[in-house]
């Protein structure tokens, strides 16, 4: 056999073991995270829910996704396994170091209400607001502009649902 007939065979083999090496790496080093799970650690799962680490035994972790809310997950599931100040970051909106009160919202604090009633509200007295309404119905102007057309001995025009199958 010639060296080119072999050549795309040998480039596709180790393209192949390239990815399953590379893909490996990344399995050993997902597991050892898991690992190092310790109760008290910060994780995100893999669904993207935020939890501490309330427990950790052979292939499952029970987590607390809310004071006083527990769930157990497959250790498999949990996606990282988060510092300290990215976890508090993250989830309370604050470094572990900063003392000051911030919210996740931002430095402007803006609330955004329960219920769509801001979004019905204006600024203009009750009274003020522009009381004409649009009538979306279907009107009859089919009849006066067909009246027109059959006078004349043409065809009426086709209003909706009609079509020309006889």
């Amino acid at each position: 056999m010639n060296i080119v007939t072999l050549l795309p065979f040998i480039v596709l083999i180790g393209a192949m073991f390239l990815m399953t090496r590379s893909a490996k790496k990344k399995q050993q080093a997902a597991g050892q995270m898991r690992d190092q799970m310790q109760p008290g650690s910060g994780v995100r799962t893999i669904g993207g829910m935020y939890a501490t680490v309330k427990e950790v035994h052979d292939e499952m972790v029970l987590l607390e996704v809310a004071p006083g809310v527990h769930a157990v997950y497959a250790k498999n599931s949990i996606g990282a396994v988060l510092g300290d100040d990215e976890y508090n970051r993250i989830v309370h909106g604050t470094e572990s170091d900063d003392n000051d009160d911030h919210d996740a919202l931002g430095a402007d604090g803006a609330i955004v209400p329960d219920d769509a009633s801001s979004l019905t509200e204006t600024d203009e007295p009750a009274g003020a607001s522009d009381d004409s309404r649009i009538d979306l119905g279907k009107k009859d102007e089919a009849a006066a502009t067909d009246a027109a057309p059959e006078a004349d001995g043409a065809e009426p025009k086709k209003t909706d649902g009609e079509s020309d199958a006889k």
